[in-house]
């Protein structure tokens, strides 16, 4: 699947042209907001476009390797990119699925809100692009401990920033203990995910 997706110039220009359009969808629904949050906070606070955004990045390293015609899956590998590559997948896994949980606590009023097209269809559908973009990268991707330990720490910070101190995205209620619950869970769920997908650095080369 990745090679079909990824292993031309123009299909990577295409996934990466809707990778460009989900990051500036997050950005825009996190802008009005982002006042309200210090700036060193605004990574782990808009973490949906940030997830994005790393995942973009890490298709960019794909250019070089697909522009020479060369496989996907011969794309270069390094601990900087194991790193970048196992962060990426884990938060698109995590805030790709976190809609599913965040949303249906409140179904009621998603689905009443007059935008409800947008604010329930509309997230359920691009969030869960997040988790099938996040599955293309164990094609050419790698991680290492020290990447799956970051991933970890992120999903642990995250987590307390969100719910303990009160920088959650923004939502039509006040979450509570059980949102936090399931957003760990689901982000322990992904560092699991990732380290059961991935290669490790060094092996098989």
């Amino acid at each position: 699947m990745a090679e079909e997706l990824l292993g031309t110039p123009r299909s990577l220009a295409v996934v990466l042209g809707f990778t460009a359009f989900m990051l500036a969808v997050g950005i825009g629904y996190y802008a009005p907001t982002a006042g309200e949050v210090p700036v060193p906070l605004w990574p782990l606070y808009a973490d949906s476009a940030v997830a994005v955004a790393l995942g973009g990045i890490a298709l960019l390293s794909l250019v070089p390797t697909v522009r020479r015609g060369n496989r996907v899956t011969d794309a270069p590998t390094s601990r900087g990119l194991a790193y970048l590559q196992t962060v990426a997948f884990v938060w698109l896994v995590q805030f790709g699925l976190w809609p599913i949980v965040s949303l249906n606590l409140a179904f009621g009023e998603y689905v009443a809100a007059p935008d409800a097209w947008i604010y329930y269809w509309g997230v359920l559908g691009t969030h869960l692009c997040f988790v099938g973009l996040a599955l293309l990268f164990p094609a050419f991707g790698r991680t290492t401990r020290g990447a799956l330990a970051l991933a970890f720490a992120l999903v642990v910070v995250n987590v307390a920033l969100d719910y303990g101190v009160g920088y959650h995205p923004p939502l039509l209620y006040e979450p509570g203990p059980l949102l936090a619950g399931a957003t760990l869970a689901i982000g322990v769920g992904s560092v699991w995910l990732a380290n059961r997908s991935f290669c490790r650095l060094g092996e098989g080369e």
